[in-house]
């Protein structure tokens, strides 16, 4: 079986020259890879305590959904502002160009419980620090934050320094 590293396309130059942009689709287009990625980030869930999955939009959807289904844990989506219909809490922060909002419904976190993160990548840091605070705001417990794919160069992991931060693959550059 190939090792997680060979489903993902790396692409130089893109979307500037001296970026190697990580391809998630090309993990999502292979069953197997999907089947790895899936069980890799759940494997990394083993006799860890939590109730909810929490995952932002849209490719912590993808990893995070299946790894709750599995787990017997409720999924939490984590959307851009105005795309959840019922009473929502949001947070706005700053992106490398300009800024952003993410928002959940204010029931989806209950005091007390606690909560995995999933998603794609760690770039920054930046949405999942907004996430925790969200998470926290309701009262819940972040007690692991997992990606598929790290970016170590951008050291978003110093920014999540707090919580316990793991990742299927770390690549050293931007």
């Amino acid at each position: 079986m190939k090792k997680m590293e060979e489903y993902v396309r790396s692409i130089p130059d893109f979307p500037e020259e001296g970026i190697i942009f990580r391809d998630v689709t090309s993990v999502l287009q292979d069953a197997d890879g999907l089947h790895l990625a899936i069980d890799e980030i759940q494997r990394r869930l083993e006799g860890l305590d939590f109730d909810v999955v929490v995952g932002p939009e849209s490719r912590g959807f993808i990893f995070g959904v299946p790894v709750a289904y599995n787990l017997r844990k409720a999924f939490v989506p984590v959307r851009k502002k105005g795309k959840l219909p019922c009473e929502t809490v949001e947070i706005s922060y700053d992106l490398e160009y300009g800024s952003a909002t993410v928002e959940m419904h204010k029931d989806a976190v209950r005091p007390g419980q606690k909560v995995v993160i999933i998603d794609d990548l760690i770039a920054t840091g930046g949405t999942i620090e907004a996430i925790t605070k969200l998470v926290e705001g309701l009262g819940g417990e972040v007690v692991k934050i997992c990606f598929l794919m790290e970016l170590a160069g951008l050291k978003g992991r110093e920014r999540l320094s707090s919580y316990e931060v793991e990742s299927v693959i770390c690549y050293p550059g931007k």
